[in-house]
């Protein structure tokens, strides 16, 4: 029923109604228009274009759809990355405080033992203390940003790695080539 009410509607607006003469004869542009037309969707419908069309939208649909699984994925291993670098971060971080109380435990009792020695040995152990006590925590506070940086440079690596693609590389080398010039000149 829908097909013949749109066949009404569109032979009522017609622009042939709007045209002088005859309408069947190939002196009236609109005729020809008309045929010309009718012709170039039978060679569409011919030559399955419209089903060809339909299956191009639908693998490009496919396409996008596992691009999107593959962007979930990626996601989800980078929170996973992030995730077990927090815990390393805070792994660390509790290795440097026991590394730091225990320095300072070590300079306690170097500082008991040298109270005890005689006027001279107690200002040179005093002094060995400290420096202990400061080279401990200089070295421990060195080796917790040494670790954390190289946690840090690999999980990055690695996270850049699994996302940037063999266009993105090459645009990255490029910049830094265009800046160290830019450096140097």
């Amino acid at each position: 029923m829908r097909p013949m009410m749109l066949l009404v509607a569109l032979s009522a607006a017609s622009p042939a109604w709007a045209a002088e003469g005859a309408f069947f004869s190939l002196s009236n542009t609109d005729f020809v228009v008309l045929i010309a037309f009718l012709l170039f969707i039978g060679v569409l419908v011919y030559y399955k274009v419209p089903g060809l069309v339909g299956r191009k939208l639908d693998e490009r649909a496919e396409g996008i759809k596992s691009d999107l699984d593959e962007a979930r994925a990626i996601r989800e291993e980078a929170q996973s990355l992030l995730t077990s670098f927090e815990r390393k971060q805070k792994d660390v971080q509790a290795q440097a405080d026991r590394i730091v109380s225990q320095a300072r435990d070590e300079a306690n009792e170097a500082a008991k033992e040298a109270k005890e020695d005689i006027g001279k040995s107690v200002e040179r152990r005093m002094k060995a203390a400290e420096d202990q006590l400061a080279s401990a925590e200089a070295r421990a506070v060195r080796d917790i940003r040494d670790q954390a940086v190289s946690v840090a440079v690999a999980a990055a690596r690695d996270v850049i790695a699994k996302q940037m693609t063999t266009e993105d590389r090459n645009a990255s080398i490029d910049a830094a080539i265009d800046e160290v010039e830019a450096k140097l000149h």
